[in-house]
């Protein structure tokens, strides 16, 4: 007969196992819609220049492929997959080297160069978010033949949607002097943020009809800190653009409160604000409580202006060691500042739904 300690251990270790298994499936799916923040190469299977398939972006992912991604490795959202005990990474719902087995624990629809504003993803001919929504629906269609109607439907209830877009309805759309921007003659800032805000709370609630319940809307970053923006800023010695971080607040201000008021809208639903703002302005303002070096410019050739097919392999100014860079390119972060703001996010808000 076994001693009586052990008796009581086994129990209560079969016990906390399962209360193990019960945490690791509260969330079985992460789902995601956006821009370059959080595509994973949806844009190399489209007509556009917006596209990031090629070196030296991927350098430094999983055997250094360049994937779509606008980073030198992962992206926030493969982050955040991994912290809920899910796959590394996202990949692309476009991308044909993938299924929907694949597909079942995580998917992106992201596209980059999109908005929230239909304006914005014509200036580049990109996904707009509707069509990422039309994307989710055919998902959702495929993961019932591949699961079964009860538990896909369970998926999709428990699955975390992630929304990061926004920056560029302000800086590609509103902001554009080439092509100029008819959106800046229909409506002041404060209007086009209205106007943005009116689109977002109509998404969530086209998410919550098709059976989402935990949904992250994503707010903007510091982005007049965005390298591109600096270089423009002569006369500000090419330090931040303060109006554009300005409207950064005031929009991600709406946003939070467009989330308090869905809450109250949408029965038994669970949306939460993510905020990057402030963790990353941080970074930037204290960049070497992070183990950065460089904060002004981006890794990427002169680390002033070149994204997309302006950052390529030949340029020889390229730096070496992305990890003391918080930005890969003119726009986007490098793979340490991704994890950096998805652990904060993890952390500080998305916590709840572990």
């Amino acid at each position: 007969m076994a001693p009586s300690h052990i008796s009581f251990f086994l129990p209560t270790l079969l016990l906390v196992l399962l209360l193990v298994t019960e945490v690791a499936a509260k969330v079985p799916a992460v789902i995601v819609f956006g821009d370059s923040s959080v595509d994973a190469g949806n844009n190399n299977q489209i007509p556009t220049i917006a596209r990031s398939n090629f070196q030296p972006y991927g350098r430094d992912f999983f055997g250094g492929k360049p994937t779509g991604r606008f980073s030198n490795g992962r992206i926030a959202t493969d982050f955040i997959s991994k912290a809920f005990g899910l796959k590394p990474t996202i990949p692309a719902y476009l991308d044909p080297s993938y299924n929907i087995s694949d597909f079942a624990t995580g998917v992106t629809f992201a596209s980059a160069g999109t908005g929230y504003d239909t304006a914005t993803s014509d200036v580049l001919s990109v996904i707009s978010m509707w069509k990422q929504l039309d994307y989710y629906k055919e998902y959702q269609t495929k993961l019932r033949d591949y699961q079964g109607g009860n538990k896909a439907n369970e998926t999709i209830n428990e699955a975390l949607h992630i929304m990061s877009l926004g920056t560029n309805d302000f800086l590609e759309n509103y902001y554009s002097t080439f092509p100029p921007s008819g959106r800046s003659s229909q409506y002041t800032t404060s209007q086009y943020e209205n106007f943005l805000i009116g689109i977002a709370g109509n998404f969530v609630r086209e998410l919550y009809k098709v059976g989402a319940r935990k949904i992250s809307v994503g707010g903007l970053p510091p982005m007049g800190c965005l390298p591109l923006e600096r270089t423009s800023n002569f006369m500000g010695g090419n330090d931040c653009i303060s109006s554009y971080n300005d409207v950064a607040l005031a929009f991600n201000n709406k946003l939070n409160n467009l989330t308090i008021s869905l809450n109250k809208e949408l029965p038994g639903s669970a949306v939460v604000f993510s905020n990057p703002y402030f963790i990353f302005l941080h970074m930037i303002k204290k960049s070497s409580s992070y183990g950065f070096e460089v904060t002004s410019t981006a890794c990427c050739a002169t680390g002033m202006f070149e994204m997309g097919y302006a950052c390529n392999r030949n340029n020889m100014l390229t730096c070496t060691d992305a990890s003391k860079y918080i930005f890969w390119d003119a726009f986007h972060p490098t793979e340490k500042a991704n994890q950096i703001i998805s652990d904060h996010l993890v952390n500080h808000v998305l916590a709840q739904f572990l």
